[in-house]
């Protein structure tokens, strides 16, 4: 799944008052109560629409069967009617019958690897870099944007969006932020950590495969200013210049099961669960890439697509990622930028939403320039790679060459 197309641009609501703020967020919890439940359709509709849309697919003979086995489905007293009873009872109990089922089934079930499965990327407009400066400062812009728009999730000040002309639930846009998938042996979990009693300060980036912990506000709760947050990228390149390093972010690529085994092994090492739990709690992650092939600009959008689905292999960018992250932007050094987002924190307009708002920010102009204050060194992640590790990191290497070498259009 990709997207080449920003659709309308959702804009702040300026500078609210403490007051506003409260009457704003009321307003906002009492939208959410007032939306409907999910309503149970009619078993006769259910059933209507199941062999309307088989009869293409089938024979005449399959569909007849088909319509039969319906029929006796739906007899009064049968096991039909019982299930459209127990699921109307689910029904009254719950906002929604169906998002659990469909979370759990649709994605936290699903054991195929997230990179070009299940995770979609999107591809930005490219930028002009004449040097390493424009990389970080567009970068550090693009921090300052997405941070202004937690702004108003924090403040519950989001326009609400609309359908048709009525009214859509907001939860997901307070599922994108500070949440990361976390693999299980048969099933993955998702956690968010926005409401929790101190909720995180810090982003993750990474560089050059490793992998860096980025507080984005001061001690007083106010952001990082574009300014500031360019003199802390310039900090992490730096010391992050060294590639012989082992891309440990390639593990989260991996099919579930295998990924599971290995982040049991990985978080047993101290060390490597404090890096580990840093990433997961980080409010998303930014991927400063290293250049990609050059193509003909006939195959560009082809290559930058691949580019942000999967990172282009084990030789480029793909150990610089952490796909179980719900929110990744990238950064690369050709200009090329976009991300990738896990599926199950949210469907596609919460992130389109931000994606507008954040696009639309870059574009503003710095108007005074941000006083320089002394700013702590970012935090780099470490990780002890122990033999079993390093064995599992050769078999993800080797896994993500043989899923882009079975899925053509995914190759760079």
């Amino acid at each position: 799944m990709l997207a080449f197309a920003v659709r309308t641009v959702v804009k702040p609501l300026g500078f609210l008052k403490p007051s506003s703020l409260t009457k704003v967020a009321s307003r906002f919890k009492a939208h959410q109560e007032s939306l409907p439940r999910l309503p149970v359709p009619p078993l006769q509709q259910t059933l209507d629409h199941y062999l309307k849309t088989l009869q293409p697919i089938v024979s005449e003979e399959e569909w007849a069967h088909t319509k039969k086995l319906v029929e006796e489905f739906q007899a009064a007293g049968g096991v039909g009617e019982r299930l459209q009873k127990g699921l109307e009872r689910r029904a009254k109990k719950m906002e929604n019958w169906l998002s659990e089922w469909w979370l759990k089934t649709a994605y936290l079930q699903f054991r195929q690897p997230l990179v070009i499965y299940s995770s979609p990327g999107l591809v930005l407009p490219r930028q002009d870099f004449v040097d390493l400066q424009g990389q970080l400062r567009f970068a550090a812009k693009f921090i300052e944007g997405v941070l202004d728009f937690k702004a108003m999730v924090d403040n519950e000040t989001l326009p609400v969006e609309y359908l048709g002309g009525k009214p859509l639930c907001m939860n997901q846009y307070y599922q994108i932020l500070s949440s990361c998938r976390v693999p299980g042996p048969k099933q993955d979990s998702v956690i968010n950590f926005s409401k929790t009693k101190k909720p995180p300060m810090h982003i993750t980036v990474v560089h050059n495969y490793q992998f860096f912990e980025l507080d984005v506000y001061h001690s007083d709760g106010t952001p990082l200013t574009s300014d500031q947050l360019f003199v802390q990228l310039e900090k992490i390149w730096n010391s992050s210049l060294q590639t012989n390093k082992e891309p440990v972010g390639i593990l989260t690529s991996n099919h579930r099961n295998s990924w599971a085994k290995a982040y049991n092994t990985l978080i047993k090492d101290k060390v490597n669960r404090e890096s580990v739990r840093s990433i997961q709690k980080s409010i998303f992650t930014v991927c400063l890439d290293a250049v990609i092939p050059r193509v003909s600009e006939d195959m560009y959008r082809s290559q930058v697509a691949g580019q942000m689905l999967h990172g282009g292999g084990s030789k480029l960018n793909s150990g610089n990622r952490w796909f179980d992250k719900t929110l990744q932007f990238i950064v690369a050094e050709d200009g090329s930028c976009g991300l990738v987002y896990e599926h199950a924190a949210a469907e596609g307009p919460p992130i389109i939403s931000l994606v507008d708002h954040v696009i639309e920010y870059t574009k503003k102009a710095e108007v005074v320039r941000s006083p320089m204050v002394p700013l702590p060194m970012p935090k780099k992640l470490r990780f002890n790679i122990t033999p079993e590790i390093k064995n599992y990191l050769e078999k993800a290497l080797l896994d993500m060459r043989e899923l882009l070498q079975s899925h053509p259009r995914a190759k760079l």
